[in-house]
C-alpha cells in the first residue's frame, strides 16, 4: 500500500497541492458510498495513482504490476498479458481455460468485468485502485470469495479544463503515455474527459533454432519475439442538468497486438528451481510462429443517479465485447534439441464475447446514524470460442479437423441490502445480505475429429450448472478515540459453479466444480499516530472454504476441474505509511500467510512425460490407468493453495530536496520480496519460488510546485530472474520482466 502526501483525489483536478507535514485523508468507495479508509469496517488497501504510474513505466502490464505492491495480493500470467490471474490472501484459480472463472473480481468504474480477457482491459488515467480483501458477497455478490480489485478512473467535471499525462521511454524501445485530459462542454452542466494508453516494446527475444519446422514458423530468427503495442481509448460524458440529476456515459476500445508467454523448456532441473542462469532473451521455438497474440475490445456504460428526498437510484448499464487470439509453442522448445521427445503448440480464439450487465441500487444520502442501500443485478455473458490443437497448424499430415467450438452462457442475477447504524457516534455495525442465482450453460458446437473427418469423441455435448445461494456480512466499527479504532468483521461469499469445455479438443469429456462458498472471519484495527505522520493499520483473518474449486492436469497437460472438501486460511496484514519530516514519505506493507487444502481423497496428476515422472515429487503417489496407460497421481492433502506466498513485503520511500521556490530534487524507491510459494497443487523441490524479490528507482525534478516532473527511473533494477510460472511436463519455467531503464515525464496542467 502507498499514498501520496497530497489527497488520493488531487489527480481530479490537477491542481498543485500545498505542503503539508500531515498524511491526507483517504477517501474509499468500498461500501459503494465515500468513505473515510479508517472508518471502513473491513480490510481495504488504496493504491496511489502515481505510484502504479511508476510501476508500469517500463510498459509493464498495467494490472500485473500492482503483485506484491498490496499484502495479501498476488498476480500473475501463462497466458500473455490478455489473461492475468489474480490472488487475495491466498485465494485464486490456476486455471488458463478462457472459459475459467475466478474468486477475485475486477471492477472498473462500477462494472464488473468477468471473462478473463476482459480482466486484463488495461488501467490508466486512474484515480485510485482499492483491493477489497475477503469475501464482498452482500454488495457485489458472485464470484467474490478472494475480494475484488476496485480501479476508479478519472471522470470528467463541468467546472473547469485539467489534463495529466506521463510518458517515459527505456530499455528495448519500450514507450509508454498515459494520459487524460477534460473539462466542461457546457459550464455546471456538461463536461467530457478523453483518456488514453499506449504501451510499446520492439521484440527483443531471439529464436536460435536452426532445424526444421513441421508447421513452417520461419526460424532462427533475430529479435523475434517479446514485443508488444497497447492502444488505449476512453471518452466519458458527464450531464449533470439538474442539482439531483447526474448522467454519464462512458466508451472504450482495445486494440492489442504482443507476443504470449515464452516457456523455457528444461529451465528447470530436476532436484532444483534455480533459474539464475537461463537467458532471458532467447529462446528455441520450432512451431506456433514465434507465438502472436491479439486483442481487440469494446466496451460501454450508462450511470445515471437520481437524488430525491435524501435518497439516490443509480442505475448501472454496462456492456463489454472482445474477439482475438492467442497461440503459443506450449513445450517450449524445439524438440529436436530434446531427444524428439514433446511437440506441442496450441491456440485460443474467443470468437466473440458479449457481456450486458445491470445494476440497480437505492441508497439513502449517507447522513445521520442510519445508512441503508438495496437494489438488484443481472449479468448475462456469450461467447464462441475455439481451440486449435498442433496438428491443425502441419504443413504435412496436417489435420485440419484437429479443433474444437463452444459456445458458453453464464447468466447471474441478485437480490442484495446493506444496512449501518451508528449506535453511538463511536460504535457502528455494518450487515448486509444477498440471493444469487448463477447459471452456466457450455455447448459443445464441433467436435476434434479425424483427418478424414471421423467423429471420435464420445463424451458431453452440452453441460447446464446452475445454483442459487445466499451470501451476507455483518461488521461492527468501534473508535476508541479520533485516532484509533478497532473493527471487526464475518462475511460469507459465493462462486458458482464451472464447466471445463477444452477438455473435448483432447476427445476427453467436460469436466465441471460444483460451487464454492466461504465464511471468513476478521479483526484490526486502524489508527493515525504520531500527530497524523503516521498512519497504522493491521488486520488478522481466517477462513474456510467449503468445496472449493481446484484445477489440476491430465496426460495432456490440459486442465481438469475438480471439488476438494475445502481449503482453511490465516494470517495477517499490516500496512504503515509515514511521513516523519515534510519531505520525506514511507510505505511499507506485509502480510503473513498459511493455507492448506484439507481432502484426503484428492490426487492431482504430477509432472510426466512419455510415461516417466519428470520432477521430484515429495507427496505420497499412486497409480492409476488413464487412457490406457499408467498416470501417476500425488496426494494434495495438507498442501498450500497454489500462488499463495507465505510472507509478502512492500516497501517504498521518497525523499524531497527544495532546491527552488517552486522546485525539488527527489529520489524515490520501491520493492517487493514474497516469500515460499507453489505454483501447483502438489509438492515438489522444482515448482516452487522462494525469495523473489524485485527493486525500482527512480531520480528526478519536479517543478511549478508539483505540476510536473522529469525523472530518470529503472524497474527491476537489479535484473532478478524470478520464476513465476511452469509447465511441468515439460520442466518449463516462466520468468519475469527484464530490465527496463529510461526516463519518464509527469506533467499536470489546468
Amino acid at each position: 500500500m502507498t499514498v501520496a502526501a497530497a489527497p488520493v483525489y488531487a489527480q481530479d483536478t490537477a491542481e498543485p497541492q500545498a505542503e503539508d507535514t500531515g498524511l491526507a485523508e483517504i477517501v474509499v468507495t468500498a461500501e459503494r458510498r465515500s468513505e473515510n479508509l479508517q472508518r471502513v469496517p473491513l480490510s481495504v488497501a488504496v493504491i496511489d495513482s502515481d505510484l502504479a504510474r511508476d510501476t508500469q513505466a517500463g510498459g509493464d502490464d498495467t494490472l500485473l504490476s500492482l503483485a506484491g505492491r498490496v499484502p495479501g495480493l498476488y498476480a500473475e500470467t501463462t497466458t500473455g498479458r490478455i489473461f492475468p490471474r489474480f490472488y487475495i490472501r491466498g485465494l485464486g484459480n490456476i486455471d488458463f481455460y478462457l472459459g475459467a472463472s475466478q474468486p477475485v473480481s475486477i471492477i472498473q468504474d462500477d462494472v464488473i468485468l468477468e471473462h478473463v480477457v476482459l480482466k486484463s482491459n488495461p488501467a490508466f488515467d486512474v484515480r485510485q485502485v482499492e483491493v477489497l480483501r475477503g469475501p464482498q458477497g452482500s454488495l457485489f455478490g458472485r464470484n467474490t470469495t478472494a475480494g475484488i480489485i476496485k480501479i476508479d478512473t478519472i471522470r470528467p467535471n463541468t467546472e473547469s479544463f485539467d489534463g495529466r499525462v506521463t510518458a517515459s521511454y527505456g530499455s528495448y524501445n519500450s514507450i509508454a503515455i498515459d494520459a487524460g485530459v477534460g473539462g466542461p462542454l457546457i459550464e455546471g452542466k456538461v463536461g467530457f474527459r478523453l483518456s488514453g494508453l499506449y504501451q510499446h516494446r520492439d521484440d527483443w527475444v531471439d529464436n536460435v533454432y536452426a532445424g526444421p519446422s513441421a508447421d513452417g514458423t520461419v526460424v532462427p530468427r533475430k529479435k523475434a519475439m517479446g514485443g508488444f503495442d497497447e492502444r488505449d481509448l476512453r471518452a466519458q460524458l458527464l450531464f449533470t442538468p439538474t442539482e439531483q440529476l447526474s448522467i454519464l456515459a462512458s466508451g472504450h476500445v482495445r486494440d492489442y497486438d504482443g507476443t504470449s508467454t515464452l516457456f523455457l523448456r528444461g529451465a528447470l532441473k530436476k532436484g532444483s528451481n534455480d533459474v539464475s542462469g537461463v537467458a532471458r532473451d532467447k529462446v528455441a521455438f520450432d512451431e506456433a510462429a514465434n507465438n502472436p497474440q491479439g486483442y481487440t475490445t469494446y466496451g460501454g456504460s450508462l450511470n445515471a443517479a437520481y437524488e430525491f428526498g435524501g435518497v439516490t437510484l443509480t442505475s448501472i448499464t454496462g456492456y463489454e465485447t472482445t474477439a482475438g487470439y492467442s497461440r503459443g509453442d506450449t513445450d517450449g522448445g524445439a524438440a529436436a534439441n530434446f531427444g524428439g521427445v514433446g511437440f506441442g503448440q496450441s491456440m485460443g480464439k474467443v470468437q466473440g464475447l458479449d457481456q450486458w450487465t445491470q445494476e440497480l441500487r437505492l441508497a439513502s444520502d449517507g447522513t445521520g446514524p442510519f445508512k441503508w442501500q438495496v437494489g438488484g443485478f443481472y449479468f448475462d455473458s456469450r461467447d464462441t470460442t475455439d481451440f486449435y490443437q498442433r496438428a491443425w497448424f502441419l504443413t504435412t499430415n496436417r489435420n485440419p479437423n484437429n479443433w474444437v467450438r463452444l459456445h458458453n452462457v453464464n447468466t447471474s442475477w441478485a437480490l442484495f441490502g446493506q444496512a449501518s447504524y451508528a449506535v453511538t457516534p463511536e460504535f457502528t455495525i455494518t450487515a448486509g445480505g444477498r440471493v444469487t442465482e448463477d447459471t452456466k450453460e457450455t455447448r459443445l458446437l464441433k467436435t476434434a475429429d479425424t483427418a478424414a473427418g471421423v467423429v471420435t469423441y464420445t463424451g458431453r455435448r452440452y453441460v447446464r450448472l446452475s445454483d442459487t445461494k445466499p451470501s451476507w456480512d455483518l461488521s461492527a466499527l468501534y473508535q476508541v478515540n479520533p485516532d484509533f479504532s478497532l473493527y471487526a468483521r464475518v462475511a460469507s461469499g459465493f462462486r458458482g459453479p464451472t464447466i471445463q469445455g477444452r477438455s473435448a479438443v483432447f476427445n476427453s469429456d467436460f469436466t465441471t466444480a460444483d460451487s464454492e462458498t466461504i465464511l471468513s472471519w476478521e479483526a484490526g484495527f486502524k489508527s493515525n499516530l504520531l500527530g497524523n505522520t503516521l498512519r497504522l493499520n493491521g488486520s488478522a483473518f481466517y477462513y474456510t472454504v467449503d468445496d472449493i474449486q481446484l484445477n489440476g492436469n491430465d496426460s495432456n497437460g490440459n486442465g481438469v476441474l475438480f471439488n476438494a472438501d475445502k481449503a482453511k486460511a490465516y494470517g495477517v496484514e499490516l500496512e504503515a505509511d509515514w511521513r516523519p519530516v515534510q519531505n520525506l514519505t514511507f510505505s511499507a506493507g506485509l502480510s503473513l500467510l498459511h493455507t492448506e487444502i484439507q481432502d484426503k481423497r484428492v490426487y492431482a496428476q504430477v509432472c510426466a512425460l512419455s510415461g516417466k515422472v519428470v520432477c521430484t515429487v515429495n507427496d505420497p503417489t499412486i497409480t492409476r490407468t488413464i487412457f490406457g496407460a499408467p498416470a501417476v497421481f500425488a496426494q494434495i492433502d495438507g498442501n498450500p493453495l497454489p500462488n499463495a506466498p507465505e510472507y509478502n513485503i512492500n516497501f517504498s520511500a521518497r525523499y524531497d530536496l527544495p532546491v527552488s521556490d517552486d522546485g525539488k530534487l527527489f529520489i524515490a524507491t520501491d520493492w517487493t520480496v514474497q516469500g515460499k510459494q507453489n505454483f501447483v497443487l502438489y509438492d515438489s523441490d522444482e515448482f516452487t519460488a522462494n525469495g523473489n524479490f524485485e527493486g525500482g528507482l527512480k531520480i528526478g525534478y519536479a517543478g511549478g510546485d508539483g505540476a510536473w516532473e522529469i525523472a530518470a527511473f529503472a524497474r527491476n533494477i537489479t535484473n532478478e530472474k524470478n520464476l513465476k510460472g511452469v509447465i511441468e511436463n515439460y520442466m518449463a519455467a516462466v520468468l519475469n520482466e527484464p530490465r527496463i531503464i529510461g526516463v519518464s515525464f509527469n506533467g499536470r496542467f489546468r
